[in-house]
């Protein structure tokens, strides 16, 4: 197996709220794709699919059952601990629940979370050691 993720697919309540808060409120490119049941969106290397909760529990046949934290968080990495806060507010004003507001963290950058409108779990991070994903233009 290559090391790479291609597609992360999330299980949601309302493609078309999510649409909404990912295109809408958060300025992502959204693959043109004629469907009110599935949603895809370009992530510079990774796609962002939604799709419905029950649906992809059925998909992967598993019960769409549970609640709490998933134990995962999605990451965002940026380049400066202002960019952080902006995306923050970006999010904020697009639904997101803000989780922990941008602050200096123990391992030495500066990160917040948000949570969309299904309670996925975003971090939004400045880590000064090193860059995770494609390098910026």
């Amino acid at each position: 197996m290559e090391p790479r993720i291609s597609m992360i697919t999330l299980g949601v309540a309302d493609v078309a709220h999510s649409v909404e808060f990912y295109r809408d409120g958060l300025s992502l490119p959204q693959f043109e794709f004629e469907s009110d049941e599935v949603a895809f969106f370009n992530l510079n290397g990774t796609w962002l699919g939604l799709f419905g909760r029950a649906s992809l529990a059925a998909d992967a046949s598993v019960s769409d059952k549970g609640s709490g934290f998933p134990g995962f968080a999605l990451a965002y990495n940026v380049k400066s601990p202002q960019e952080v806060d902006s995306v923050l507010s970006e999010a904020k004003k697009a639904g997101a629940e803000i989780t922990k507001p941008g602050q200096e963290v123990f391992w030495g950058g500066y990160s917040g979370y948000f949570t969309d409108p299904d309670g996925f779990l975003w971090e939004v991070a400045h880590n000064p050691h090193f860059w995770v994903g494609p390098k910026p233009s």
